[in-house]
Order: structure tokens, then sequence, then C-alpha cells
């Protein structure tokens, strides 16, 4: 599907975006796996999260929507009857992977054309010391995956050498039965070891990484999922370069392993406000506003680049229309996310006429004022499409987006939304 989005005057207002996708996910899986059914408000109602909950229902879950929630009811899990889709998500695959290598069956897992090239060597080799047994494309690298469960290894530990929220959540419900230690070199996303502890799992900090105990057993964890910063980076973006523009974004999810983004803009000088107002259960949430205001180039590496992984496709998006140079570097996860958001990225904004280089682990950018018309391919990856959604908004000409349908992986109402805020 092809999107013509035109530059339009300022956003205003007050707006709460979708469900937090990592926490949906999570909330369903990890409740699948409790003693007794929990009931999820706010989940994130985009095609990945409805891939995990596909999924769980094939291997005999009961997850019903009751109202404005959604009951997830356990069951033992069985065998399924046929493949099972995880669609376009690799929290889906990846952390089910885990869940499924320690259960007594045979699962074959596959998924869309862009999961069928994203990487399974990263969970594969892990679960494959603890004695799960795989099959699969490329020596059990690339989906479809064989999985062929049964018990594991008690005990084990992991010095992982990237650090990844997916491979550290399947590795943790992997070693649920017989424990497991598990260390990364920065901390990535914690919405998994949040969720278990407040499911009353045995997890400890021990010798810089985390200790699970043999777990019996995890209480049923009813969840209010808070709105997604990943999806609110997008409007915070726009407001800042759209002239004129000034808006509230409200329950917005404000744990510290994901407001990378926050303190990226921050550092370039957006016009940028946080209040944390409440613990929502087991996350911290609040409001963010933004007014428009002249943004500046900036250093995102290291650690903060692994806190705003997702949003760096945006935000390289920002700092096309900041004054100066911006350099993205440490992001070579990048590569191997829906597409190689790198190249995407850098494509996109040559397009727009962006002085920027492409490097191996990121890129680096020269601020001015990017024009269309241009062309941007969006297929396959919902945050490209959105990022250069905002990039038109304050662009000379617009921006055609083809393949925009992706954007319905995460955020289906985006337009519907984008369309509010230019209305104010």
């Amino acid at each position: 599907m092809s999107w013509l989005v035109e530059p339009q005057g300022p956003l205003r207002g007050q707006l709460r975006v979708p469900g937090d996708k990592s926490i949906s996910h999570r909330s369903l899986i990890l409740n699948a796996l409790a003693s007794g059914p929990a009931r999820v408000r706010g989940l994130l109602e985009g095609e990945d999260v409805h891939s995990t909950a596909s999924a769980l229902r094939a291997l005999g879950v009961g997850i019903e929507r009751e109202g404005s929630a959604v009951i997830v009811r356990p069951a033992p899990l069985r065998e399924p009857e046929d493949v099972v889709d995880c669609g376009n998500s690799g929290t889906t695959i990846r952390l089910l992977t885990g869940v499924l290598a320690r259960q007594p069956f045979l699962t074959v897992l596959t998924g869309d054309g862009s999961l069928r090239k994203r990487p399974m060597a990263r969970v594969v080799k892990p679960l494959t010391r603890m004695g799960a047994r795989f099959d699969g494309r490329d020596n059990g690298r690339l989906p479809p995956l064989v999985v062929r469960g049964g018990p594991l290894q008690a005990q084990a530990r992991f010095d992982l050498s990237i650090s990844s929220a997916q491979v550290k959540s399947c590795l943790l419900l992997a070693g649920m039965d017989g424990g497991v230690w598990v260390r990364e070199p920065r901390q990535s996303r914690d919405h998994t070891e949040r969720m278990l502890l407040a499911m009353g799992a045995p997890l400890t900090a021990e010798e810089g990484g985390l200790a699970l105990a043999p777990t019996t057993s995890l209480a049923p964890l009813d969840v209010d999922v808070p709105g997604d910063v990943s999806s609110a980076a997008f409007w915070l973006v726009a407001a800042a370069i759209v002239p004129g523009s000034d808006i509230t974004l409200e329950n917005v999810g404000l744990n510290p392993t994901r407001t990378g983004v926050i303190d990226a803009l921050l550092a370039m000088g957006a016009q940028l406000e946080s209040e944390t107002l409440e613990v929502a259960g087991t996350e911290p949430t609040g409001t963010l506003r933004m007014r428009a205001g002249g943004l500046k180039g900036a250093v995102i590496d290291g650690n903060l680049a692994l806190r705003c992984l997702d949003e760096l496709p945006v935000l390289a998006v920002a700092a096309a229309f900041a004054e100066g140079e911006t350099v993205i570097a440490d992001a070579e996860e990048l590569r191997v996310k829906e597409s190689d958001r790198i190249a995407r990225v850098v494509q996109g904004l040559r397009a727009m006429n962006v002085e920027v280089e492409e490097r191996p682990d990121g890129m680096v950018i020269q601020g001015g004022r990017p024009h269309g018309p241009a062309t941007v391919d969006g297929t396959g990856d919902h945050r490209i499409a959105m990022a250069f959604a905002v990039a038109a908004l304050a662009s000379t000409g617009g921006v055609t987006l083809e393949g925009a349908e992706a954007i319905s992986t995460s955020y289906p109402q985006f337009a519907a939304h984008l369309g509010e805020l230019t209305r104010g």
C-alpha cells in the first residue's frame, strides 16, 4: 500500500498512544505459564501481539476478550496440530522458543518473509547447550525452526556477548524448571524480570547477572499495559520538528531501561518535559509534553544507543532536521531487526536529500532541511514507515511511503492519531 504523507501544520492536543508492545507480549506469555487466570487491560491491538495470542492458543492456552480486557486462562501446554505462525514478531518466536525448549513435544515455528530472515542462532546455540534439540534452515540459524523439547540442564550459566532482552528472556523462560544464570554486557529492557518478580519467581541479582532458581509455579498477574514509549517517540519527534507544535502524551510507560529516547532528545535540545506519575503494577508511567524547538546534533552511542535502539530510526529523522552533525554508533543490532534498519534509514534520508554516511554500527547525519518529493520503502518494517511519515510532516514536497501497511504491526491507529494531532 502506498501512502502519500504531505507537510502539515502544527501538531497540538493530548493523546494516549497504544499499549506497550513488549509488555503486551510478556503479559500473555508469562500469564500462560501461571497457576490461574489473569486479566490484561490496555493490550496492544497490533499484528505482532495477535501473533503471540494465536500461537498460545495453538498450544492450548485460553485467551479471550472480556469487555475492554483480555483474559488469559493457562492450561498445560500441548503439542500443536499445525505449524505455529509467529507472523512478523521476533519477540514471539524467540520467547516461545525458550518456553517450548523444555516442553515434552515437538513444535514448528515459522513467520512471514521478514521473520524467516532473522537470526535464531542467538537463542538456538545457548538452548542447545542446555540440551534442547532443533532443526531449521541454515543449520537451525533461520526459521522455520523445529523445536524438539524435553528436560534441560539445571543451573546453566550464560555470559552473553550481546545485550538483548529477547535472548535474556528466552533463557530465563527455558531455565524455569532447573534454574539458570544470565549476564549481558549492558542491561537491556527489563520487563521480563519485573514481571517474573511480581509473579513470585525466585529471581535475584548475582555476580553481575540474573539468577533464577527452579520455579515450580508463577502466580497470575493482572496487568494494566501502559502506553508504548516507542510509539510515543514518533509524536515526540514530529512535535519537535514541526513549527508551532505542542502535544501532551498521557499514560506512557517510563521504564528507565526504555527512556533512552527521552535522554537522546534532551541531549539534542528538545523542549521536552517528562513527569513520572505512578507505578502501574510493575512499570512506572507518566506524562510527556513536547513543544517545537530547534534541535542540535548530538552523539548517541554506548548504553544510550541500547536504551533507544527501537527509536533510532525516528531519532535519525530528528537529526536530519537538527543543526549540525549527529553520530549514531554502537547500534549494529539495527542490522538484524525487521529489516536492516541502518541501510533502510540511510536510503530514506538520501532520498530526502540528506547528507548521511553509513557505518557498520550506525551513521553520521548532517542536519538541515530534508526535502522531497521522495519515495521511501517501508515494506516489512513498521518503524521505518512511521519514521519517514514523521519526516514528511516537516519536509518540503512530502513523502510517498511504499509498504505502509507494515505500520499495523505495532500501531494500527497511527494515521488516525496523526489526524487528531494535526486537527488540534
